[in-house]
């Protein structure tokens, strides 16, 4: 069985083994067939994905979206984990793009589709007109016909990002001052 997967990228810390224990339940419950995982290794769902693949005992394979990839969109906290599960590939294709950009996402999305028999997305569920993105993967794959699991666990959460903190706080402080 080829799964593919598309994800949050800032699951919270407290989401990631809600996330990987509901993988494990899904993905293990798939059947005899061997498992074959397909991710791009984005920090977050791919990576959590990506790790449950290996300790089912099934195979990894890397789609990257570009040349740059790890340079320009791995973190410095991300990269052991990147370079790990990178390592444990047994294939890896990067895609033909010398940058990541919102195309270079979005055409490993379609490699991605084109590979496996079924995508698993790890979302919340929330829309976004961002090319490459999780919404659009899933849309992708819907119109394609694909099979396409959302995996959002109860009490999983994104991570706010430091722009989205700001806001809030911000937004706290004025209501405060009311």
């Amino acid at each position: 069985m080829r799964v593919g997967v598309t994800g949050h990228m800032n699951l919270s810390d407290a989401s990631v083994p809600l996330v990987a224990d509901a993988l494990h339940a899904y993905l293990g419950a798939l059947g005899d067939a061997p498992l074959v995982g397909v991710s791009c290794l984005a920090r977050g769902a791919d990576c959590v994905f990506a790790e449950v693949v290996i300790e089912l005992g099934g195979r990894l394979e890397v789609v990257l979206p570009s040349s740059d990839y790890r340079d320009a969109q791995v973190e410095a906290d991300d990269a052991p984990q990147f370079d790990q599960l990178l390592k444990e590939a047994a294939e890896v294709k990067t895609m033909p793009f010398d940058t990541a950009d919102q195309d270079a996402y979005a055409a490993a999305n379609e490699a991605i589709l084109d590979s496996v028999d079924q995508l698993v997305a790890i979302w919340d569920g929330s829309y976004s007109a961002n090319k490459g993105g999780t919404a659009c993967a899933v849309e992708a794959a819907r119109s394609h016909g694909m099979a396409v699991t959302v995996i959002w666990p109860e009490g999983t959460t994104r991570a706010q990002s430091d722009s989205e903190l700001h806001r809030a706080e911000t937004a706290a402080a004025v209501e405060a001052e009311k």
